[in-house]
């Protein structure tokens, strides 16, 4: 993809790096590796841009695209190809607001997310020792402190959003499945 090749036209997914947090980080990271070259690039290549990193997997699922980028693989058979340097990790923040409507539901959410359960049938990787043989933690290239950091930077990641919808567009379609919106459960 970094050469332009044609043969990849039209058949690579993706999720808009100026919609989602972790996709902006992750195109932050190929381009500050790859310069901004490679984002043309990516464009030349009729690359299908969408909302959701459900859907770029989903696409390659279904054999409607062969490369999906910035996209899971769990629940699906898909095979998961690297460079062989690079793996980005980082550990979701949960917490409860103090004026929580529902706290003891609130509370009784977050006790099954980190249970065992919840933890070995959901998540990857988790930061659970007791369950996770592949400690994610301890592997040197995760740089586990990258992507916090640079969410702190609102300004800078806001920056990283406003170029790339210069080089892709704004974002565009229905937002991702379960997006709730700013008050949940009014109409």
């Amino acid at each position: 993809m970094r050469d332009g090749n044609a043969h990849y036209a039209g058949i690579i997914a993706s999720s808009y790096p100026n919609d989602d947090d972790a996709v902006l980080f992750l195109f932050a990271r190929y381009v500050e590796k790859y310069g901004w070259d490679w984002v043309s690039q990516l464009v030349q290549q009729n690359a299908s841009f969408n909302r959701g990193t459900n859907v770029a997997r989903d696409l390659v699922a279904s054999g409607e695209k062969a490369i999906g980028v910035g996209c899971s693989v769990r629940g699906n058979s898909l095979a998961f190809v690297t460079n062989g340097t690079e793996y980005l990790a980082w550990g979701q923040r949960m917490g409860i607001l103090s004026k929580a409507k529902h706290p003891a539901a609130a509370k009784l959410f977050m006790n099954w997310i980190i249970s065992e359960e919840a933890q070995a049938t959901l998540v990857a990787n988790s930061p659970r020792t007791d369950i996770n043989t592949n400690k994610p933690w301890d592997i040197p290239e995760g740089n586990m402190a990258a992507f916090p950091k640079f969410m702190e930077d609102r300004a800078t990641a806001e920056e990283w959003r406003q170029k790339f919808s210069l080089y892709i567009g704004e974002v565009q379609g229905k937002p991702s499945p379960g997006w709730l919106g700013l008050h949940p459960g009014k109409q």
